[in-house]
């Protein structure tokens, strides 16, 4: 006979070897080496309140600005008709009236290098009463010819 090599005891440890090699799986595994966290505590700040805007002091309004005078668009005077007034002789109005009892003039004669508008100035009246006066005259005064007889009557027309 022969003798086995091992026997019980070799069966034996071989056994603790496989219960061992089954039970190291049930071991806790070693811990790692403590791990060491720094926290730094930042202050968070508190944030202010934003201000609520105001409006700023109301200047004054300007005054309104004065009216220009004369004013723009404004109607036109209104010249109440009145007696004629030699103001002397004039460049467009260079002729001699004629004057009634009183000395006021009643009439002129329109000589060379007279114009209408010039007869109005010199005698102050406006241009477009000496026209009301003077039915006669066409195309508002604008062609006078010598000779022509202007009435400067203002209680007369024509």
């Amino acid at each position: 006979m022969r003798r086995a090599v091992g026997g019980i005891g070799a069966s034996v440890t071989l056994g603790t070897v496989a219960v061992a090699l089954l039970l190291s799986g049930c071991v806790a595994a070693p811990t790692p080496p403590p791990v060491t966290i720094v926290a730094t505590v930042t202050a968070t700040p508190k944030p202010k309140p934003t201000p609520t805007p105001t409006a700023p002091p109301a200047e004054p309004a300007p005054a309104p600005a004065p009216a220009p005078e004369p004013v723009p668009n404004a109607p036109a005077p209104v010249y109440e008709p009145g007696p004629a007034v030699d103001l002397g002789a004039r460049d467009g109005a260079n002729g001699t009236p004629s004057l009634d009892g009183s000395g006021m003039p009643i009439s002129y004669v329109v000589v060379a290098g007279d114009s209408f508008f010039d007869i109005a100035q010199r005698f102050d009246l406006p241009q477009q009463q000496l026209l009301r006066m003077n039915a006669q005259v066409h195309d508002f005064g604008e062609n006078v010819y010598i000779g022509d007889v202007i009435n400067l009557d203002w209680t007369k027309t024509g």
